[in-house]
């Protein structure tokens, strides 16, 4: 193939290219508007109108009002009709397999898998649950015995079974009809980074040629929205324009999010078999624990260091040659700081002079699906030479003095990009992708 250096890397493992792009997120359902969006550098964060929550702490996400589901050959009364996030998932690979100009019929379906970072469903709604409750009260007193006779009968066990975390992939194959590996993790914040990172092995090791990966959440629901709110993770500022504000001295906690972001990863001769366009080449892979705590990162940052220098060496890339970092950047005052730390760790004096910006200033916090989403927009970035910015950095931070690509955006080169991940539990997911050269 004339242009092309090698069809593998230097280590013999096969290359892998990004074809395909889908989005489904608080801003933007289509990769123009989602970019659009970003590059204003205009909030997607609304009210919560979705259920009665004026008696939260905590009332506004980032999530998507109108957002509709157009079946995939399901009709709505289905008992498998899928959930939430699901069906996030199933539109984003849509949009990203047309994107790519796949035709399954093409190829051998056993050579196609499905990776994804995908959050758990909800196996109950609040509905359900009310009435579970309302039939279960004697003489105003709930019960046990009869909630749990009550919630026997209510409880739908078709609907336990879609919300299951593995159920999402499991969809995806069934669309398209592929037929190898399916697979699903959910390491928290970092799911999303972690499925594209484990979707990028199995390509180079010869075990699929191509790969629909990312990652898809949806947690705009009472009981989460409690859940995080009583982990004191999430910010109380409930402002939809300015709360989200990362590395900025006034944040006070992340907002709650949801979408999913899907890509097609494919071997590189079998792309340029195919002529399909071609947007990055992914390149290096870093995965750590911290096992440190649960809820908090390791306050040296050990474990984001480590995933970042594996990514790097991974990826057979310098320190010089990343020319963009996209930010975990969750606005909370532990993860910001530890990030900036590991950054100047990593990147030494070399770190004041990389523009780093957190695409969930814009859009919060998708969780299992954030990672995946910020890839998309890693990569429209390589291929505009422009970054989205931090939007609401006022006050600055000396514990983060990093240049984060304040309030608006910015035209640069960029050739190589670092994306960050890291999740609940100390998982650390760092990947690095860079613009595909044909010379």
């Amino acid at each position: 193939m004339p242009g092309i250096q090698s069809l593998q890397r230097i280590d013999g493992r096969r290359r892998v290219v990004v074809t395909g792009l889908g989005i489904v997120s608080p801003a933007g359902q289509d990769l123009k508007s989602f970019w659009t969006t970003l590059m204003q550098g205009r909030s997607a964060v609304r009210n919560i109108t979705y259920f009665p929550a004026g008696t939260f702490p905590v009332r506004i996400a980032g999530w998507i009002p109108d957002f509709v589901f157009n079946g995939n050959g399901y009709s709505s009364d289905n008992k498998f009709y899928p959930d939430r996030r699901t069906q996030m998932a199933l539109s984003a690979a849509d949009q990203a397999v047309q994107d790519a100009g796949l035709s399954f019929s093409r190829e051998r379906p056993d050579r196609i898998g499905v990776y994804l970072g995908s959050g758990e469903g909800s196996c109950i709604d609040l509905k359900a649950l009310t009435e579970i409750v309302r039939r279960s009260l004697l003489d105003g007193e709930l019960s046990e015995a009869n909630f749990l006779i009550h919630a026997l009968a209510i409880v739908n066990a078709d609907q336990a079974l879609k919300s299951e975390a593995g159920s999402s992939p499991m969809y995806l194959a069934r669309r398209y009809q592929v037929k190898g590996p399916n697979l699903n993790c959910l390491t928290a914040c970092a799911a999303g980074s972690q499925a594209l990172g484990e979707a990028f092995r199995r390509i180079q090791h010869g075990i699929a040629d191509i790969m629909i990966s990312g990652g898809t959440h949806s947690m705009i629901q009472p009981l989460d929205v409690i859940g995080f709110s009583l982990l004191t993770a999430l910010s109380t500022r409930n402002d939809p324009e300015k709360t989200s504000r990362p590395f900025d001295a006034g944040r006070d906690g992340f907002v709650l999010g949801e979408g999913a972001g899907i890509l097609i990863l494919e071997e590189l001769s079998h792309a340029l078999q195919r002529g399909a366009h071609i947007y990055a080449e992914m390149l290096g892979y870093g995965s750590t624990a911290d096992s440190y705590r649960i809820t908090d990162t390791h306050p040296e940052a050990r474990g984001a260091i480590e995933a970042m220098r594996r990514a790097l060496r991974d990826g057979e890339t310098n320190m010089d040659e990343i020319d963009y970092i996209n930010a975990h950047g969750t606005s909370t005052i532990e993860n910001d700081a530890m990030e900036t730390l590991a950054i100047k760790q990593v990147f030494g004096k070399r770190a004041y002079q990389i523009p780093v910006s957190s695409t969930k200033s814009i859009i919060g916090h998708l969780i299992a699906a954030a990672g995946a989403v910020e890839m998309v927009a890693t990569i429209l970035s390589i291929n505009n030479n422009q970054a989205h910015p931090t939007i609401n950095y006022e006050i600055p931070d000396p514990w983060c003095d990093l240049d984060y690509i304040p309030n608006e955006a910015r035209a640069f080169p960029i050739r190589k990009a670092q994306s960050n991940s890291f999740g609940f539990g100390g998982q650390n997911v760092s990947l690095v992708v860079g613009r595909f050269d044909y010379a």
